[in-house]
């Protein structure tokens, strides 16, 4: 006879082989979203919220089963929701043989365990939900070791296996029943041993990108990062403007490691654009740490692409939370080196569309910076975006007129490998008169080898 009430669903799950628990992921989602929260200003209506929080259930391939708004008035220190809510989703639980409980919000340890307790599942909140699809999504080294580092110091506080990391750490072994004393102790010092031997490896690697850091700096390309919400489309429009296969799927963190490919401007200088891992409300902030790499890359960029997916319903929250991780990275949301891009056109009605167009276009104010409409998956506005990139580079360079004389070919080839060619013509002596746009950093060895050229106002 099958078990009826919590207590007993628990017993049978302890006896049951923790692989056979983790493989049955029937989950139900919860959001659980305190009323003065939203009533003080929560940008984002707890319906999506919750859809968001599927989307994240559903990016590790869990079975969502069902989805549950529960409004809090007050969080209970012992289980967040109030007891009769306990008891009502635990009925719930039995009746749809759900497996795994995914709370979107912050659970203290004392509460995620009582919360298993009364209702014999697997309960994890928004902050291991995150961690386990960067645990899934993470490729290169610094990146995996950054994201075992976080989750084990996310487990240590706990003290209980997780329902796929810990395990694997613990190379597969598991207990039938919970652990007792002395296990825990184990687990602490299991725990701590491979934190440090993790943070070890890390400086290793951290010395590593910091020589290939350098080594970019005496190559000086100019450095393009893309950031904004996830699932913005910012891997998209990675692949559109380097033709690289970066993996891009409608789904929330498809990509984390950070990628950089070169891409020419339209008058042949050459940049360096970045991918990033996208952002999140509420994003752990272990996480921030956990990806020092994609965010240097961020604070160093010459120019950042804020990717906005303009037809979502909740664009303006999602804006707001980037720029909220910006500022926490000292990079203020008006800076001059921001170009905002509306991404996803394709999927707006005509009428909106020409609405986000007329807004989008410049209306000779230099003091307000007007957002490219485009659409990354079908190419429009792609040569828009383009354009007000090289601009944006243009303005922090230098224009010089030079007069070269038909001999001269390795002066002109040198011209084209380390300038911007803009303008070039020949008079009836063969001469020929260029308009070139140098980088700072590049203007000494300009100088020194040019000497006649004529400084140009305006940047060209």
């Amino acid at each position: 006879m099958e078990p009826r009430t919590p207590g007993e669903i628990r017993l049978q799950r302890q006896a049951e082989p923790e692989a056979a628990i983790a493989a049955e992921t029937r989950t139900l989602v919860i959001g659980p979203y305190q009323t003065r929260r939203d009533a003080a200003g929560e940008p984002r209506p707890p319906l999506a919220r919750l859809d968001e929080a599927v989307g994240l259930a559903a990016a590790i391939e869990l079975d969502v089963a069902d989805k549950l708004l529960v409004t809090v008035q007050q969080i209970r220190p012992s289980t967040f929701l109030g007891k009769g809510r306990v008891e009502e989703i635990g009925g719930r639980i039995e009746a749809e043989g759900i497996r795994l409980v995914v709370m979107d919000c912050a659970l203290s340890p004392v509460q995620q365990r009582n919360l298993e307790k009364a209702w014999g599942v697997k309960v994890i909140d928004r902050t291991g939900l995150i961690l386990e699809i960067f645990g899934r999504r993470a490729s290169t080294r610094e990146g995996t070791l950054q994201v075992e580092h976080a989750h084990l110091a996310y487990q240590r506080s706990r003290l209980v296996r997780s329902w796929t990391h810990l395990e694997r750490q613990r190379g597969g072994f598991g207990f039938l029943g919970g652990p007792g004393e002395t296990q825990i102790e184990a687990d602490r010092r299991m725990i701590q041993e491979r934190m440090t031997r993790i943070e070890r490896d890390l400086e290793t690697v951290t010395r590593t990108r910091g020589l290939h850091r350098r080594s970019r700096r005496r190559v000086p390309y100019p450095i393009v990062a893309l950031v904004g919400y996830t699932n913005a489309g910012k891997s998209t429009l990675f692949n559109r403007l380097t033709q690289a296969e970066v993996r891009a799927e409608d789904m929330l963190f498809a990509t984390l490691d950070p990628t950089a490919r070169a891409i020419k401007l339209p008058h042949g200088e050459t940049a360096i654009l970045s991918d990033t891992v996208g952002f999140i409300s509420d994003l752990p902030t272990m996480l921030i740490a956990a990806f020092r790499a994609t965010l240097e890359d961020v604070i160093e960029a010459d120019i950042l692409l804020h990717v906005r997916d303009i037809a979502h319903e909740d664009a303006e929250a999602q804006g707001a939370d980037v720029a909220q991780v910006l500022a926490e990275l000292g990079i203020e949301p008006d800076a001059d080196r921001i170009i905002e891009v509306w991404n996803k056109s394709d999927l707006l009605d005509e009428a909106e569309r020409e609405r986000l167009l007329n807004l989008s276009r410049p209306n000779g104010s230099t003091e307000t910076p007007r957002p490219v409409l485009l659409s990354a998956l079908t190419g429009e506005g792609i040569d828009r975006l383009m354009s007000r990139i090289e601009a944006r580079i243009a303005a922090t360079r230098t224009s010089f007129a030079v007069i070269l004389e038909p001999a001269q070919g390795a002066e002109l080839h040198w011209l084209y490998e380390n300038a911007e060619v803009l303008d070039r013509r020949e008079d009836s002596e063969g001469a020929m008169h260029l308009v070139v746009r140098v980088a700072p950093e590049k203007e000494p060895r300009f100088l020194n080898r040019f000497g006649a050229a004529r400084r140009l106002r305006g940047g060209g």
